[in-house]
């Protein structure tokens, strides 16, 4: 256990920060696979939503329908998402729901990384650290050279537009009076292989109350909530997650092996908590182990949310080792940021 990351200190660490980064139109680019009517819809849908200009609209082409591409294939389209970014560019949004994994890396790793077998793993084994785990930076590439990644995927194009409307409600929604009406379940759950985030609960909760209603429950399944702004649980099945009620730019996931495998799985796809309206998941793609390294941690997304960081920001800084999963969400979302 000595060699796996510090959670308290890392948790001590994040609440001096001050860091209140919402990110603007200009430093975002939508990568478009051109061979995919979806993609070509929900493209046009969040561009028109988030004011991106055309200049930021990269275009590519992807099989469609296939949940993964190999290295070589992807190395080829990593050349041209590159050779179209401008250089204000610090974010990706991927404008389809497949394919989401490129050999062994998720595709939003690989786009963000370049494919680099080091954040791959066979078997229980550690990967590479992201730079920007936990860092400070409010850009990126400029800095890291890494444009972190989020699909804009879902179950149906319906569901994708859904998403979107959700993300861009979200933006100064929790300012004010209205932080009081959100609330981030932090579920500890009888599985024991994937109830390991749960440790962190206790120092989480005392050092990030004032940020945020947050409740600890005992038990697999939360039901009835109308004030859903986080959940976060350990299960390769959430069940009644459509019972309750996701305020705009709710982010939920459950730790399981294949969540990110969106589609086929014999484990609950990520997809489902935007089916019940959450605005953001994320899930390995392959199989990781119960290294926590390898999931969100809850107390960094939780305290650079609600400090005002974007949802790409938070969501991705809260990942010390990404390369297996995938983010899915509406990265632009901002319902702690105040008004600029």
């Amino acid at each position: 256990m000595k060699r796996f990351l510090p959670w308290l200190c890392v948790l001590l660490m994040i609440s001096a920060s001050n860091v209140s980064a919402k990110i603007d139109a200009a430093q975002v680019a939508i990568v478009i696979n051109l061979n995919d009517v979806d993609s070509l819809l929900t493209a046009e849908y969040y561009q028109r939503k988030r004011g991106i200009a055309e200049t930021n609209l990269i275009k590519i082409r992807l099989p469609v329908g296939k949940d993964a591409i190999d290295e070589k294939e992807f190395r080829k389209v990593y050349q041209q998402i590159k050779k179209q970014t401008p250089g204000s560019v610090q974010y990706y949004a991927l404008a389809w729901s497949r394919p989401y994994r490129v050999a062994c890396m998720s595709i939003t790793s690989a786009v963000a990384f370049g494919f680099d077998k080091s954040y791959c793993a066979k078997g229980c084994k550690p990967t590479r650290r992201s730079a920007y785990y936990n860092s400070d930076s409010e850009q990126p590439y400029n800095d890291l050279n890494i444009r972190p990644a989020m699909m804009l995927a879902g179950s149906s194009l319906e569901q994708v537009y859904a998403m979107i409307d959700r993300g861009v409600a979200a933006d100064g929604s929790m300012t004010g009076s209205n932080r009081s009406k959100a609330t981030a379940y932090l579920m500890s759950t009888t599985d024991k292989a994937r109830n390991v985030r749960s440790r962190r609960y206790k120092i989480i909760q005392e050092m990030l109350a004032k940020n945020i209603n947050i409740e600890q429950i005992n038990g697999n399944v939360l039901k009835d909530k109308k004030d859903v702004m986080f959940y976060f649980t350990g299960r390769s099945k959430v069940n009644a997650i459509d019972s309750n009620e996701y305020l705009p730019g709710a982010i939920a996931d459950h730790l399981t092996s294949y969540g990110g495998q969106l589609f086929g799985s014999g484990q609950m796809s990520i997809l489902r908590w935007l089916d019940a309206g959450a605005t953001a998941s994320y899930g390995t793609v392959v199989e990781p182990c119960a290294f926590t390294q390898k999931f969100p941690n809850p107390g960094i997304v939780i305290e650079r949310y609600t400090n005002g960081e974007s949802l790409i920001q938070a969501y991705w800084k809260s990942v010390a080792w990404p390369g297996q999963g995938v983010f899915v969400g509406e990265l632009m979302a901002a319902p702690y940021a105040q008004n600029k």
